[in-house]
């Protein structure tokens, strides 16, 4: 479950951004919606544990975030949060695998290379462990994104406009792929998004 209660943020010479209080149950499915500039990407962050608020609490699965120490904070969200941004990262160095293994170190984890196989070939992505992300294609770089935002089963699931960059077929498919692996993994899902054919697939709305 997530709660975001009494939310301010502020920039620099902006007027504050104040955030409607939400709450996400278990397994529920939302979009975030807002125009551009209405602060969706930043309340994305504050929910990950990226940016801290001006004011306000930020409680997933019982824990308020912003009461975490530094080092709490990233193990929580390695565990906790998956994150898919709206364009993919990842470590040039290293191959597709690698690139998910580190996610789990990074969390304190350990690398279950079965999970990491089985979600890539759940994705459509067989065969590519070993490929560099400069070897694939936009699609299959989304897609390998929502793998690595999976592998540590986290309780929440948060993507930033994963489409925006994807043509009609791909769209269709992370969407479908991010609403399906959510339900499987019992994860809570938000999609913000402008995006019209991913509007018309999740119920449950929040606007700014």
């Amino acid at each position: 479950m997530i709660k975001i209660q009494s939310l301010v943020h502020q920039y620099p010479n902006v007027p504050a951004l104040r955030f409607p209080d939400w709450e996400i149950k278990d397994r529920e499915q939302w979009l975030l919606l807002g125009s551009s500039g209405s602060g969706k990407s930043t309340l994305l962050n504050i929910i990950a544990g990226l940016l801290k608020p001006k004011g306000g609490n930020v409680i997933v699965d019982g824990t308020s975030v912003y009461d975490l120490s530094l080092k709490a904070m990233d193990q929580f969200r390695g565990q906790k949060i998956g994150i898919i941004f709206q364009r993919p990262h990842f470590i040039k160095s290293l191959n597709i695998y690698d690139n998910i293994a580190v996610a789990s170190s990074f969390a304190g984890l350990p690398v279950d290379g079965k999970r990491i196989l089985m979600l890539l070939d759940n994705l459509g992505l067989a065969g590519k462990a070993k490929s560099y992300a400069e070897e694939l294609s936009q699609g299959q770089l989304q897609r390998a994104s929502i793998a690595r935002a999976l592998i540590n089963r986290p309780s929440v699931l948060i993507a930033d406009e994963p489409t925006s960059s994807l043509d009609d077929e791909n769209a269709e498919n992370v969407i479908s792929l991010l609403t399906t692996q959510a339900a499987s993994s019992d994860a809570s899902l938000i999609v913000a998004t402008h995006d019209k054919r991913v509007r018309n697939r999740l119920s449950k709305e929040y606007l700014l």
